[in-house]
């Protein structure tokens, strides 16, 4: 916590939001290299949040910087492997560096978890259809 952040008496969590919300808004203004370092300061508050995580990945991606964001993608699957998105945006960032097999297998799992919760709330969905395929059940 910085000494402004002492003074002003918040807490570990408010300063990552604040750290959090300056991020999305810079991001949103294609401020990519500027969100980044307000993203990271989010992860010194709470490193493992995966909320701040994802925003981190995109916005490497957005940047160019596609092995950051497959680094920090695999972190939010160490963190938590049953994260269908994080699964989904390490797909996206295969796909840009031409890393097709790498790409297929991590959309292949994310199709898969995103069924498996599915399944909690309704018993009868269907399984999952192939690479591409859009037949989701609203």
């Amino acid at each position: 916590m910085n000494d402004q952040d002492e003074s002003m008496g918040a807490t570990p969590l408010m300063s990552a939001m604040a750290h959090y919300k300056e991020g999305l808004r810079l991001f949103g203004e294609n401020k990519h290299s500027e969100a980044i370092v307000e993203l990271r300061k989010t992860l010194e508050f709470s490193p493992d949040w995966t909320d701040g995580l994802h925003a981190l990945a995109m916005t490497h991606m957005q940047a160019g910087d596609l092995e950051e964001a497959v680094a920090v993608g695999q972190r939010i699957v160490e963190l938590d492997p049953e994260d269908p998105f994080a699964h989904t945006s390490l797909s996206m960032f295969y796909q840009r560096m031409n890393r097709i097999e790498d790409a297929e297998s991590e959309a292949a799992k994310a199709r898969m978890l995103s069924w498996k919760q599915e399944l909690k709330e309704n018993p009868d969905a269907p399984p999952p259809g192939p690479p591409g395929s859009m037949n989701v059940k609203q």
